[in-house]
């Protein structure tokens, strides 16, 4: 069965970085989209960056533009979201997707595999 598994959540300050990261298991990713979203209190559950398993592949919310970045290892099973210059709104649960067999990540398709999430809280 696949599983993702995330980590790298916690607490910082506005204008602080953190690196989230997210394992998957149970089977080969390396022909698949990966991405990442999060879900505020109150919210709906939306897209932050997607990356493909071609080389270069990659799109972001505008909110995460020019601030974070995605990547992942060249076997595919390991994505990882930096995200640099944090604001009070990006605190969230954030959540990793994947897409078996998918070029990229559509933000309003995602795929059908979630990890757990990871908390991120912002404080300002």
């Amino acid at each position: 069965q696949v599983q993702l598994v995330e980590s790298g959540g916690g607490l910082v300050q506005a204008g602080g970085s953190l690196r989230l990261s997210c394992a998957a298991s149970g089977g080969a990713f390396t022909r698949s989209a990966m991405g990442w979203f999060r879900e505020a209190p109150g919210k709906e559950r939306e897209f932050v960056a997607g990356i493909g398993w071609m080389a270069g592949s990659t799109n972001y919310a505008d909110s995460a533009k020019g601030r974070f970045t995605i990547s992942r290892d060249n076997p595919g099973n390991t994505v990882y979201l930096q995200m640099n210059s944090l604001k009070p709104e990006d605190t969230a649960v954030y959540y990793c997707n994947i897409k078996i067999g998918a070029f990229t990540i559509v933000p309003r398709t995602p795929g059908d595999y979630w990890g757990q999430g990871t908390q991120v809280t912002v404080s300002s």
